[in-house]
């Protein structure tokens, strides 16, 4: 279900993250991890902004047997908001991870009405993690 594309020596804890996706949807999705130097460079290639960010969604037309799409996470971010914020790498990554798959899904908090915000508290609870920069930013 979840196809993991880890190109950092940082381990992932894909079990929880396929839980996770699996109380969503049963499509599959692509997850790749990589550093701030290659998400920097997708970020700049596909929404023209020329600096490293937390997580990035691409979202596939839905196709039967089609994936949902793919999520691209910072490990490099992982690791420095989870010193931040006191917490597990594995429960950063899982943040990320809701955050980035909810995008693919359609939730969209940029101009949604607290849809996305009410949807990633209710799965944060689900899976007994802490808040999200979501939430953390509320």
């Amino acid at each position: 279900m979840v196809d993991l594309d880890n190109r950092t020596d940082f381990q992932i804890n894909i079990m929880l993250l396929e839980k996770i996706a699996s109380s969503l949807t049963q499509r599959e999705i692509e997850l790749i991890v990589t550093d701030n130097s290659e998400i920097q460079q997708i970020n700049n290639d596909f929404r023209n902004i020329d600096k490293p960010t937390d997580v990035l969604s691409f979202p596939l037309e839905e196709v039967a047997g089609s994936p949902l799409g793919s999520i691209v996470i910072s490990a490099d971010y992982i690791n420095e908001k989870s010193k931040e914020y006191s917490h597990s790498f594995d429960e950063e990554s899982a943040l990320l991870f809701i955050h980035g798959l909810l995008h693919l899904m359609g939730y969209d908090h940029e101009v949604d009405n607290g849809e996305h915000r009410k949807k990633e508290k209710e799965i944060i609870k689900q899976f007994n993690l802490p808040d999200s920069l979501i939430i953390r930013n509320d």
